[in-house]
């Protein structure tokens, strides 16, 4: 029987193996930079991260050492963000409260140091943030360590960071409204028949065509977040071959990063919830 760890990492090797999911790395599309191998590579340095989470360790600390596991592979970032959805929710079913008020109660109960060991993970790996609003340049989450003097004096919990954020990152919004999209996510996932990773590609889909990518945003804009979300539309309406999207969107380098999340997120909610592999 697969520990409450193991389940968050085979969501990550399965999230990845699932196709198509337009833009993204799959097992049967990769980017020069960024390939197939290194997310599984990464899956696999995340488990002693949730490992500590599952154990009733800080949320910061069993994120940092994710992060730092998952560092360890030359493609760099292949995880950040699933992994950050995910180890409040492993935190949760370590205590027998996977559920949207037991995750939210993880989230709560964050503290400085928390958010200190969060902004110690940007020192591992580089990830693709909006400049922080005028005024707030203390607290860019790209200074990594250097960030938490600031941290520490304007005693910000990792909760209020991320509650910063929630008008510009999806992962964020996820953490302080009780992970919504994620268990809506674990729901499809479950409902749907066939191979898992079938499933996740499909629900990858939905969720793509339901609300903009907030990582497309980030490192295009929000119109082309916009744009993705309509053409994801009319793939999941079955006007598009959602093999030809993920052909076009690789080619115009738009990978959904925060919708992948997502499914990652909802990937261990339904495993932890009895999902069969």
């Amino acid at each position: 029987m697969r520990t409450t760890a193991q389940n968050a990492q085979l969501a990550l090797l399965l999230e990845v193996a699932g196709t198509p999911k337009p833009g993204n790395v799959d097992r049967h599309r990769e980017y020069p930079d960024l390939r197939f191998e290194q997310f599984l590579a990464g899956a696999v340095g995340a488990l002693p991260g949730f490992e500590l989470a599952a154990d009733g360790e800080p949320v910061g600390a069993s994120f940092l050492r994710a992060i730092e596991g998952m560092s360890e592979q030359r493609g760099g970032n292949t995880q950040f963000g699933a992994v950050l959805l995910t180890t409040p929710l492993v935190a949760a079913a370590g205590r027998g409260a996977l559920s949207p008020a037991g995750a939210a109660r993880v989230v709560d109960e964050t503290t400085v140091a928390d958010a200190a060991d969060f902004y110690r993970s940007f020192d591992a790996v580089d990830v693709a943030v909006e400049d922080p609003p005028e005024g707030l340049e203390p607290l860019d989450v790209r200074r990594g360590s250097d960030a938490v003097p600031a941290i520490e004096e304007r005693e910000l919990t990792l909760e209020g960071v991320m509650d910063r954020s929630t008008d510009r990152d999806g992962i964020a919004r996820e953490w302080v409204g009780g992970f919504e999209r994620t268990f809506r996510a674990a729901a499809a996932i479950r409902d749907r028949e066939g191979p898992v990773t079938d499933r996740a590609a499909a629900v990858f889909l939905e969720l793509l065509a339901e609300e903009p990518d907030t990582f497309v945003a980030t490192k295009h804009d929000r119109e082309t977040a916009r744009r993705v979300t309509e053409r994801a539309a009319t793939a999941r309406d079955g006007d598009v071959d959602p093999e030809t999207l993920a052909e076009e969107f690789v080619a115009e380098g738009i990978n959904p990063g925060t919708t992948a999340d997502l499914v990652a997120g909802g990937l261990f909610v339904a495993l932890e919830r009895g999902l069969d592999v």
